[in-house]
């Protein structure tokens, strides 16, 4: 018997089907804002460049905590590293560069399991918008700002110009807690209390971060309506979120707490949780963790 030559057709449909299978990418499960989620969890964390954090930090342990909404300072980079766009491929991204330094400098990235209705880069000033230092996300229940805030600098020469960063900062949340809760999130470069650092009285008045006019605006801020979420939940703990690389300082606990979640008064029952991850390493700061169920 001749046999017969199977056609072009036959012989497509004998190969097995599997190419397809690793071709085919799965589209991001990114959820639509409704309004109807209940139960929010956010994570703050100043990576002191997010180039350098992901070859020290798998970013595992944030993942772990399956957060809604990460905030991540000082990126110092123009786009988003591959191994964070993989991590974090169901999250929607804002990225704020900075046009100082070719973009190495400051600037602030956004990452949201759910999408917002708006997003605004910026606090509306050059001398600070270029530097790439605040993303305002608006959600259905609440606004959330992440930012990066200035340093007073060595010797506080840009504690004038930080003050003027805290005007325009407590104009825009004030108004907008009066449309909808505010949760503000971030390195604010102060420690507000003495509980606040290691060591007060070597530090007061002469370091960034620990004058009397940092701490007064932050008190001021407080004053308006809004609420430190750690403190208020720790009113004694001693836990900071930020070291010095020198003189073994993070291995000695000799730190800061510069990292914080401030509320709306209105909603700080709501907060649930509102801590510091002091073990991830990969930075000179601790990332920060806060849950609210709205």
């Amino acid at each position: 018997m001749s046999k017969r030559k199977a056609t072009a057709t036959e012989s497509e449909a004998s190969k097995p089907k599997i190419a397809s299978i690793f071709l085919k990418k799965e589209k991001p499960q990114i959820t639509t804002d409704n309004g109807n989620q209940k139960n929010w969890k956010f994570l703050c964390w100043n990576v002191a460049g997010l180039r350098a954090c992901v070859k020290k930090n798998d970013f595992s342990e944030l993942l772990a905590e399956k957060p809604d909404i990460v905030f991540l300072g000082e990126t110092k980079c123009k786009e988003w590293p591959p191994e964070v766009e993989e991590k974090f491929k169901d999250y929607t991204k804002t990225l704020v560069v900075s046009t100082e330094k070719n973009g190495g400098y400051a600037g602030v990235g956004m990452l949201s399991k759910t999408a917002p209705l708006k997003v605004e880069k910026g606090i509306g000033d050059p001398d600070f918008d270029s530097a790439g230092r605040l993303i305002t996300a608006e959600f259905s229940q609440f606004y959330f700002m992440g930012a990066y805030v200035p340093n007073s600098g060595a010797k506080l020469v840009n504690l004038e110009k930080r003050g003027k960063w805290e005007k325009l900062l407590m104009t825009k949340i004030k108004e907008m807690t009066e449309k909808k809760p505010v949760i503000y999130g971030g390195d604010l470069n102060v420690a507000h209390n003495e509980i606040d650092l290691k060591n007060p009285e070597s530090n007061r008045n002469k370091t960034a971060g620990f004058t009397d006019q940092e701490r007064g605006w932050f008190s001021d801020m407080l004053s308006n309506g809004f609420i430190d979420s750690f403190r208020h939940l720790h009113p004694e703990s001693k836990k900071y979120s930020f070291w010095s690389y020198l003189a073994n300082s993070r291995e000695k606990d000799v730190g800061w707490r510069l990292d914080y979640f401030v509320v709306s008064s209105r909603i700080m029952s709501n907060v649930k949780r509102s801590d510091i991850m002091s073990e991830v390493k990969g930075s000179d700061h601790a990332p920060i963790v806060m849950e609210i169920e709205f």
